[in-house]
C-alpha cells in the first residue's frame, strides 16, 4: 500500500444521466477560436484551408458542475463567459481516422470556459501562455454528461444568457472543425483516454460578467448549464 506525505486530490467527475455511477475525468482539451464570428470578435480570423486546430488545457482540478457558485477570481477587471459543447471520450484512440472517430465519443455535455480575458490577451501579445488567462481555479464548468455513445452532433442551437439576457447565439455546425475532425487531429498528439473531456470552441458574443451575475446556456438536444457569479474571496488577515 501506498503512503503518501498529504492526501492526493480526490477523483475530479461529473454526474451522467440515467445513471448512478459518475464519469471519472481524465484531462481536459479545449478548441481554440473554432467559430469563425468568434475568431474574428478576438482579432484572429482562421483560414481553415492554411490551419491547423490549436489546443490548450487546463487542470482537472479547475472542473466545477453545473449550478455552482464560484468566487469571482482574483487579479482580473474583465472575467468572461464561453458557452461550448463538450464531448467526453469512451474509448482509448491515437490517430484515429476521422470516418471512424465516432467510436471514442461516450457522449456530450453543455461547458463553459470561463476566462481572465485581460491576462490571456496580455500574455497573448506579448507571445506567452495563455495558463493565468485560461487556467484558472473553478473556471470549467460542466452540465451533466448524456450518454449518446458513437453519436456525431452535427447541429444544434447554442446559446447563453446572463441575467435572462442573451449574449451568445449560434449553432454548432458552424464549427470550423467538426466534432469528427477534432477527435481525429487531437489524437495525433495524444492517446486519448475515456474521462478526456473536449471542449469545442466558443461562438461569437463572449463577454464580462460581475458578481452576482447568473449565466444559463444550453446546447440543443443535449442539455443546459448554469453557474452563479459570486464576490471575491477576501484576502486573509494577517
Amino acid at each position: 500500500m501506498t503512503h503518501y506525505l498529504w492526501n492526493p486530490p480526490a477523483i475530479q467527475s461529473l454526474p451522467v444521466r440515467g445513471k448512478t455511477e459518475r464519469l471519472p475525468i481524465n484531462r481536459l482539451f479545449f478548441v481554440g477560436r473554432n467559430y469563425h464570428a468568434h475568431a474574428v470578435e478576438m482579432g484572429r480570423p482562421v483560414d481553415k484551408s492554411i490551419e491547423r486546430p490549436f489546443y490548450f488545457t487546463k487542470a482537472p482540478q479547475t472542473l466545477v458542475n453545473s449550478g455552482a457558485t464560484v468566487a469571482y477570481p482574483p487579479e482580473t477587471s474583465n472575467y468572461h463567459f464561453e458557452m461550448e459543447m463538450v464531448v467526453a471520450i469512451g474509448k482509448a484512440g491515437f490517430r484515429v481516422k476521422a470516418e471512424e472517430a465516432h467510436e471514442l465519443i461516450y457522449g456530450y455535455g453543455a461547458g463553459l470556459d470561463m476566462t481572465r480575458r485581460d491576462l490571456q490577451l496580455a500574455a497573448r501579445d506579448k507571445g506567452r501562455p495563455w495558463d493565468l488567462g485560461k487556467d484558472v481555479e473553478q473556471s470549467s464548468v460542466c452540465s451533466e454528461i448524456v450518454p449518446m455513445p458513437g453519436v456525431v452532433i452535427d447541429q444544434g442551437a447554442i446559446a447563453l444568457e446572463v441575467n435572462g439576457v442573451t449574449k451568445q447565439s449560434s449553432n454548432v455546425d458552424k464549427l470550423i472543425w467538426n466534432v469528427r475532425e477534432i477527435i481525429a487531429d487531437l489524437s495525433l498528439f495524444y492517446h486519448l483516454q475515456p474521462g478526456d473531456l473536449i471542449y469545442t470552441g466558443t461562438p461569437e458574443g463572449v463577454g464580462a460578467v460581475v458578481p452576482n451575475d447568473k449565466i444559463t446556456g444550453r446546447v440543443e438536444g443535449v442539455c443546459e448549464i448554469s453557474l452563479h457569479v459570486g464576490q471575491p474571496e477576501c484576502a486573509l488577515a494577517s
